[in-house]
């Protein structure tokens, strides 16, 4: 794949690095490790441990520059392709498979030891080819959010969260004939989290997209399962699912208007901020479950090729990511964020704010981002599978062995 073809998404932040040590004058100034930071400021967090690496490493210095959201990920990737390579950036892991196989990012690979400090999988959302390409920094799942007003007024238990894929379609149905209002909020926009959305499903029967190999495995009975619940709960939900993302869901499920929909730790807090009441728990399971699951989302920070600061850039991206600042960067308040690792600190956190076990249980059943040499191109496939079945201008069948064929150009 040629390198101006690239569509790479939107990430969260990017680093942007660059060595002086091409002019005489760089030799007695520090060397430079520069932090394109998308968003609108600088965390706190990450100034007090920039400022502390900087002092156990004499001679160097980070240099954060504040980019909007985004720009930040196309921003290093056109400088690595312009031969200007970024000394690091904060990348959605989706893409690590795409840079690397451009020879845009070297290999981070990680100790044994320090694998085993993630929760498990996590580490899977940065690895193909037998090693990691990234070190993981912002992490996401999912669970389930009901009404309890909803439920009741259609007679369910306020108390009883659908457990299963069939008990989820069932009390969507309830609902829907009962009070006349969508008992599911499913997505189907054009927009990423409609194939995010779906890799919930598929993770919550114990279904792959792609092997450890490589092997487009999708055509598979766990993912036809749930592309068939799909369709089938696609009369309950919200009407014209292809209308609405993710977000856009949470916004009618705030107003009273759906009666379940799965989110992020997001969704808790304008919950809480809305006086309503409502309830919290782990996605609902498919036939072929072992245990709960869900989509585990990462971004990265990504080292460049090229730089001349490999090393040292390395370095600061495990440091700024270790259990000690990441820690505190991730469960502060409001961050929405969900741990990377299990701690005390961790234990802590959950047991104030309760609402948070949901998003931990179901990582250890859960799988990864699919990595694709042309993310954009598998994104768009999963998106039309999901569209045609909600859409009804296919069979779960049909439009899933029209996927599976589809990404065998992508992987």
């Amino acid at each position: 794949m040629k390198l101006t073809s690239m569509k790479l998404g939107v990430c969260a932040l990017a680093l942007l690095g660059a060595t002086s040590a091409g002019s005489l004058s760089a030799l007695a100034a520090d060397q430079e490790i520069s932090w394109i930071y998308c968003g609108d400021k600088i965390d706190p967090i990450h100034e007090k441990y920039i400022a502390e690496w900087e002092g156990k490493n004499p001679g160097w210095k980070v240099t954060p520059e504040v980019v909007g959201w985004a720009q930040c990920q196309d921003k290093a990737t056109t400088l690595a392709a312009a031969g200007s390579p970024v000394a690091m950036a904060y990348v959605g892991s989706r893409t690590l498979k795409q840079l690397a196989e451009n020879d845009l990012i070297i290999e981070v690979p990680m100790t044994d030891a320090e694998k085993e400090t993630y929760y498990p999988n996590i580490v899977d959302t940065v690895t193909f080819d037998g090693t990691q390409w990234g070190v993981p920094v912002a992490f996401s799942t999912k669970a389930l959010y009901w009404n309890k007003a909803l439920f009741k007024q259609a007679g369910l238990d306020p108390e009883t969260p659908p457990k299963t894929w069939a008990e989820e379609i069932e009390f969507a149905k309830i609902i829907k004939e009962k009070t006349g209002i969508a008992g599911y909020g499913l997505p189907a926009k054009t927009f990423d989290n409609t194939m995010h959305q779906f890799l919930h499903w598929v993770y919550t029967n114990n279904g792959k997209i792609i092997d450890a190999e490589g092997n487009i495995v999708m055509n598979s009975p766990e993912v036809l399962a749930a592309l068939q619940a799909y369709k089938d709960i696609t009369p309950y939900s919200v009407e014209g699912p292809t209308a609405y993302e993710q977000n856009e869901i949470r916004a009618v499920w705030l107003d009273g208007k759906v009666a379940m929909l799965q989110s992020s730790s997001g969704a808790a807090v304008r919950a809480a901020d809305a006086g309503m009441e409502w309830g919290v728990t782990t996605l609902p399971l498919g036939p072929s479950a072992t245990g709960p699951g869900t989509l585990l989302i990462t971004d990265s920070l990504a080292v460049f090729k090229g730089s001349g600061v490999e090393e040292k850039a390395t370095e600061f991206a495990k440091y700024i990511t270790s259990p000690g600042p990441q820690g505190e960067y991730e469960l502060q308040g409001g961050a929405g964020l969900t741990p990377l690792r299990p701690s005390a600190q961790v234990d802590e956190f959950v047991k104030k704010d309760p609402y948070w076990k949901p998003f931990i249980d179901g990582i250890a059943n859960a799988g990864p981002e699919p990595l694709f040499n042309d993310y954009k191109g598998f994104q768009n496939v999963m998106i039309e599978m999901v569209q045609s079945v909600v859409t009804g201008q296919a069979e779960p069948k049909a439009a899933l062995e029209k996927a599976a064929a589809d990404l065998e150009q992508y992987k």
